[in-house]
């Protein structure tokens, strides 16, 4: 966050909303599961630097664990450095591998297809509609990342395909640091 604002980048192109959304489209039906905006990093987040020794960053930390009724509980991750900061936060990583099916990978295909349809509508400038992504399917041939992601998340992805296009033509303008990825915006202000 950025004066109060959520800044999102190529690594993280969906706003928490819309990744709320998503989530709760897997577990529709489920009363239990509740999904809490309470990792979040406000700017300057040079602050929460070092990790380990920074009181912003325990107090991240708390803010994760303020909701947590269960005493034990595992978190995920498949990055070295990361994995050692939150054992010292006490949050149980496990190693893991990363899946072929990974969130990053996902986000690659995606930019791939953006960026062909992208291409495709400039050379078909004369169609009456290119923004109708409904009926989308995935012509590159290879991997599609629809086959990777759920139906309700593809409807969702669908749906905000303008996001996809935005982030597919950018740079991207995060950094990670100690294991942790931020937005290059708002790094030091």
């Amino acid at each position: 966050m950025k004066e109060g604002r959520e800044i999102n980048t190529r690594t993280f192109p969906f706003p928490y909303e819309l990744r709320k959304k998503m989530l709760q489209s897997l577990f529709d039906g489920h009363g239990n599961i509740e999904i809490l905006p309470n990792y979040k990093f406000a700017s300057p987040y040079i602050k929460y630097l070092p990790p380990i020794v920074s009181p912003y960053s325990w107090a991240v930390r708390t803010g994760i664990l303020h909701d947590i009724q269960e005493e034990r509980f595992i978190s995920y991750t498949g990055d070295t450095a990361e994995r050692i900061a939150l054992r010292f936060y006490n949050l149980h990583p496990i190693k893991a591998k990363r899946l072929e099916i990974s969130s990053s990978n996902v986000k690659e295909l995606l930019y791939r297809e953006a960026l062909e349809h992208l291409r495709n509508q400039d050379s078909k400038n004369n169609m009456e509609d290119g923004s109708d992504n409904s009926n989308r399917i995935n012509q590159l041939g290879g991997e599609s990342w629809q086959g990777m992601v759920p139906k309700t998340v593809i409807r969702i992805i669908l749906d905000n395909w303008n996001i996809v296009e935005k982030f597919a033509q950018s740079m991207d303008k995060t950094i990670k640091i100690f294991g942790m990825k931020f937005p290059t915006e708002g790094i030091l202000h």
